[in-house]
């Protein structure tokens, strides 16, 4: 006779229950939600063209703050861009695996340099102490220049 789940595990919004680091507090719904992809896979800047219309077509939901320039931090998750990493690697010393043999941290770092050395350190540590090789740190460059006050106030970096 199969096995009655009785859903002792989860609570009524549908959550597992709190466990170790998990919180269902934390859980939250999108109230939007847009999916742009080549069926083929084949790679195009034109997905990312239409990620971003998608997201400026979502605007309706109130997705922006108090003083209409801070946004909800939605964005668009794409492939790893191997040729452009691959070229801005290269232009500061880091030679890249082939693609699909790496991966690619996106870290929000504190400003200052000790506290943002020390976090770094930790990364790298941790990500030797998996058996991977740590390949090194490339700064993004930032334009804040459109950011509204809230969001510029609180831009970690």
């Amino acid at each position: 006779m199969p096995e009655i789940n009785n859903f002792n595990n989860v609570n009524l919004a549908g959550y597992p229950k709190r466990s170790g680091l998990y919180d269902p507090k934390y859980e939250h719904d999108g109230c939007g939600v847009g999916f742009v992809a080549n069926i083929n896979g084949t790679k195009s800047h034109e997905i990312i063209e239409r990620g971003i219309e998608v997201i400026v077509n979502l605007l309706h939901r109130g997705a922006t703050g108090g003083d209409t320039k801070t946004g909800d931090g939605a964005g668009i998750l794409i492939q790893i861009p191997d040729a452009f990493l691959t070229r801005e690697c290269n232009s500061i010393g880091i030679s890249l695996p082939s693609p699909g043999k790496y991966g690619v941290g996106m870290i929000f770092s504190p400003q200052e340099q000790r506290p943002k050395k020390k976090c770094r350190q930790i990364i790298e540590e941790t990500v030797v102490e998996e058996g991977l090789k740590f390949l090194g740190w490339r700064e993004v460059p930032v334009n804040d220049s459109c950011l509204g006050d809230a969001a510029r106030n609180s831009q970690p970096v």
